[in-house]
């Protein structure tokens, strides 16, 4: 699909203030591929990733609610904060809606939110970017804004960390996806220590 076409579909579903967000991402997100020396076509595709992550966003619950329960998606999802459903649904949405059967686009939007264990570098490109966006402002994103110069593995790390701690200190549930996505990503931190 054409980036045009693609920021002009998502224009009329999201504010005006989150599709700035999500042009912000898109740049991000094809920055940090460009600084981990990804080809020209993953830049394209991260891009686009980017662009439609948010698709969803601003869906009604009850229609989330409805792609959730008539698709392949995992149920337990309805068991936690609906701001979790919008990059499941988005992911199914971009298939069959605009045919984008792109296994790793599907892959980063569906995860961006939660992440989960064995992300792609395809999709942790997409994870961090969505945090460390410039417009983002919030204590530790220059730490982590940092490192994701240095590490994308790291830099996920820190999100995953820092996320799973906002919402502990919230008394919010955790989604099992996120707490998967920590262990593995400290797993695999401690072996880019050692």
């Amino acid at each position: 699909m054409d980036l045009n076409e693609a920021k002009s579909i998502v224009k009329s579903n999201l504010t005006e203030a989150r599709y700035e967000h999500t042009l912000r991402v898109a740049s991000t997100a094809v920055h940090l591929a460009s600084l981990y020396n990804q080809p020209a076509d993953v830049k394209k595709k991260i891009e686009l990733a980017a662009i439609f992550h948010d698709y969803a966003k601003y869906w009604s619950v009850e229609e989330l609610r409805r792609w959730i329960q008539q698709s392949r998606l995992p149920k337990d999802l309805l068991d936690y904060h609906h701001e979790l459903w919008h990059g499941p649904v988005a992911s199914l949405l971009i298939k069959y809606q605009y045919g984008i059967d792109d296994q790793d686009i599907q892959m980063a939007i569906r995860y961006h939110t939660t992440g989960r264990a064995n992300m792609s570098v395809f999709e942790m490109l997409l994870y961090l970017a969505d945090y460390i966006e410039p417009g983002r402002s919030f204590p530790g994103i220059e730490e982590v804004r940092q490192m994701a110069n240095q590490d994308l593995v790291v830099a996920s790390w820190m999100v995953s960390k820092n996320t799973l701690e906002f919402l502990l200190s919230k008394g919010s549930t955790l989604y099992p996806d996120s707490i998967h996505a920590y262990n593995d990503l400290t797993r695999r931190k401690m072996e880019v220590v050692n």
